[in-house]
């Protein structure tokens, strides 16, 4: 079986699959239109995010079995119509959980100790200690939205707080000891802390919005390592200037494109630019997932999942 890779990754999952047999080629420059001209060759396909795999992309396929992502989701990919190739479909949420649940605490208690204006302020002289003063996890109610891969790291790293941490899904009977589910109206009603561990989809985009906002009943702090389609930037600033939410950690943002690679070409919209003077915002450049450790478990949790279905 031969498999195209449109983007490079840990050295491990090339070295794997040619132990077991496969023949593999490397293509990281041609363009889209190049690709599609060649890829009715190609048994599999390993890409990240270096373009959407869309209808027309896979129109041009006649012996493609599987496409793994190298990554947490399949967004990138037409679903229905892979599917309805019989093209296997594989993702790795398992190879970088535990950075994104890490991740996302670090920003938690981060935004609760002010430490990304105090280092700020350190570092141009100044010496403010009261003006810092943070308050603590424990007592807090974090309410995570999805308790899939990502959302149940973030749950096991809390244990060792003493918070109460809920979970909302769309899913039925996902909670576990870790997390108990309830209902978005409960969650929004008890929590003070929203962590986001959602895909992209139809029912997440523009997710946490300026209704959102308003149905929270207390003010809450909000962290999103998930999606940044999910989340509407300028009622979220409104939100931070009325003092509805208290402060943000966001890995992810609705400007990036759809490779992750890059924000965007054109001029700096206002809302971002309110984020990036808030001494109560906390941006990262969608790394939650981004550590040498996952970059080798995404590459094996690929491999796995070939060896076990093709090989």
């Amino acid at each position: 079986m031969k498999i195209l890779h449109l983007d490079k990754n840990h050295p491990l999952l090339l070295s794997q699959l040619n132990d077991l047999g496969f023949q593999n080629d490397e293509d990281y420059t041609s363009s889209k239109e190049e690709v599609m001209a060649k890829i009715h060759l190609y048994d599999g396909l390993i890409i990240r995010s270096r373009f959407e795999i869309d209808a027309s992309f896979l129109k041009k396929t006649t012996t493609l079995k599987f496409i793994g992502r190298v990554g947490a989701g399949l967004e990138n990919i037409d679903y229905e119509v892979a599917c309805a190739k019989k093209i296997t479909l594989i993702a790795a949420p398992e190879g970088n959980r535990n950075a994104v649940g890490e991740h996302s605490l670090g920003m938690l208690l981060a935004l609760f100790n002010k430490l990304h204006k105090a280092n700020n302020e350190v570092k141009t002289g100044k010496w403010l200690r009261e003006e810092n003063r943070g308050i603590e996890l424990d007592g807090k109610i974090v309410g995570l939205i999805g308790y899939g891969n990502m959302g149940k790291s973030f749950a096991k790293k809390l244990r060792g707080f003493d918070v109460e941490v809920l979970c909302y899904d769309i899913k039925e009977n996902v909670g576990d000891e870790n997390c108990p589910q309830v209902s978005l109206q409960e969650l929004q009603e008890r929590s003070d802390v929203i962590s986001l561990h959602t895909p992209h989809t139809r029912n997440t985009k523009n997710m946490i919005d300026a209704i959102f906002i308003a149905q929270m009943k207390k003010n809450f702090w909000l962290i999103n390592t998930a999606r940044g389609s999910a989340v509407v930037t300028k009622d979220v600033v409104t939100g931070l200037q009325s003092g509805k939410i208290l402060g943000a950690g966001l890995d992810v943002l609705e400007y990036e494109k759809s490779s992750f690679e890059q924000l965007f070409s054109q001029q700096v919209p206002e809302a971002f630019q309110y984020l990036i003077n808030a001494e109560n915002v906390i941006l990262t450049p969608h790394i939650a997932g981004w550590t040498s450790e996952s970059k080798a478990k995404l590459a094996q949790t690929i491999v796995n999942k070939i060896k076990e279905k093709f090989s």
